[in-house]
């Protein structure tokens, strides 16, 4: 999935490993070996009709491949309304953000770990950074930053995440974040947790991740030092915006 940092990945399957979590849905054992980036590379090129993003604790939720390769939806277009340039698109992916910053005549870069996402992004004419977000110079003309489609679980460590935009955004910049429902109904309780990346046959090594609710979102934003804004929900979709304290 996209990735703007380098989170530390366990070379092996943590201990607990629930009835199924090795196996998909009929049982079939999968390779665990794979390093999450390369997997989500190959998914990438061959836009498979099912991967998923799987919990230690056994939960799955389908990784929107085919939507991330497509182009911006009017949900994704409403939320560019707010983001006003230059804007930095953490974890682009593929780069439909980008390039529908581009249409508009926006200036957008993206910060991405993936060579494949990258060569998607740039193959539609968008400016990307292979790196870490943490290896990204710090200039503070940033405007805005997203962290849509998830994003802000990158690492496993949200808190971190924002503290690093915080650094890099101007000094009236926002962060427009996508954000679970309220409710933390999935995954099992709040916070990081260890995932993989699961496809028809194979699946990736364990990685760090991390969810946050529309109900949760303040208490993060609090410890990075930084305040909700605004929040609003569209298409079923849950957003915020947020600023520095």
């Amino acid at each position: 999935m996209p990735s703007s940092t380098r989170p530390c990945v366990p070379r092996d399957v943590p201990p607990h490993d629930p009835a199924g979590a090795s196996r998909g849905s009929r049982g079939i054992e999968r390779s665990i070996t794979r390093d999450p980036i390369a997997l989500f590379g190959e998914l990438l090129d061959a836009t498979p009709s099912v991967a998923i993003l799987r919990t230690i604790d056994g939960c799955a939720r389908e990784i929107a491949i085919r939507r991330w390769l497509g182009a911006a939806c009017p949900v994704d277009e409403r939320v560019l309304d707010r983001a006003d340039g230059p804007v930095l698109d953490v974890g682009c992916g593929p780069g439909r953000h980008l390039h529908a910053l581009a249409r508009r005549g926006a200036i957008g870069v993206g910060v991405e770990l993936s060579p494949t996402a990258v060569r998607h992004a740039r193959a539609g004419g968008a400016v990307v950074l292979e790196r870490s977000i943490f290896d990204v110079p710090v200039t503070r003309h940033w405007r805005s930053a997203l962290l849509l489609d998830g994003n802000v679980g990158i690492g496993g460590d949200p808190v971190a995440l924002l503290v690093r935009l915080a650094e890099l955004l101007h000094t009236d910049g926002r962060v427009l974040v996508e954000l679970d429902p309220p409710g933390g109904s999935w995954p099992p309780g709040r916070g990081a947790t260890m995932v993989r990346i699961e496809s028809a046959d194979q699946a990736s090594r364990w990685f760090p991740w991390a969810w946050v609710t529309a109900d949760g979102i303040d208490a993060v934003a609090r410890a990075a030092g930084m305040v909700v804004s605004e929040c609003w929900c569209d298409g079923g979709r849950h957003f915020c915006a947020l600023t520095s304290s």
